[in-house]
């Protein structure tokens, strides 16, 4: 297993006393289409976890493949203005979380952030997310995730 997959794993049973089952895609799922291709299962069911930065904070918007983030919406939502809400740098990224673009999981960030949760994640028994690399994914149940992550359910999706 990856080094980054392996600590991702060790720190959800540490932090979180959860036991995830790591699966990783040497042809990678860096896409939500690619995830569920790989996975076998709807897009719908990717959890991609999109860093913004909210005038300046970063925030987490865990949000189905299927749907897009509202720069808007989150705007709304974290009460800023709109132009205020952008996606967040790589380097920002792995500075304030710990992980790489394609990988940040749902959880486990190094730094306590903000985290929303798309509504529609809930429609799914099951849920696919990101465990630390481009390459391996976890599965896991939405509302576990969701009293897990800390979130908020909130719609910022277009």
């Amino acid at each position: 297993m990856h080094p980054s997959a392996e600590a991702f794993a060790e720190r959800a049973r540490d932090e979180h006393g959860l036991s995830v089952d790591v699966t990783e895609f040497p042809e990678g799922t860096k896409t939500a289409a690619d995830a569920a291709d790989a996975v076998g299962c709807d897009v719908a069911q990717i959890v991609k976890s999109i860093v913004m930065s909210a005038d300046g904070d970063h925030v987490v918007a865990l949000t189905s493949g299927a749907n897009r983030v509202s720069e808007r919406r989150l705007a709304d939502h974290f009460e800023v203005a709109a132009d205020a809400v952008e996606p967040a740098s790589p380097g920002a990224v792995k500075e304030a979380l710990g992980w790489s673009i394609g990988g940040v999981p749902p959880v486990c960030h190094d730094r306590d952030v903000p985290v929303v949760f798309d509504p529609t994640l809930a429609d799914h028994d099951t849920v696919w997310a990101a465990a630390g690399t481009p390459e391996a994914v976890f599965p896991a149940d939405p509302e576990q995730l969701l009293a897990t992550a800390d979130a908020t359910v909130v719609d910022v999706t277009e």
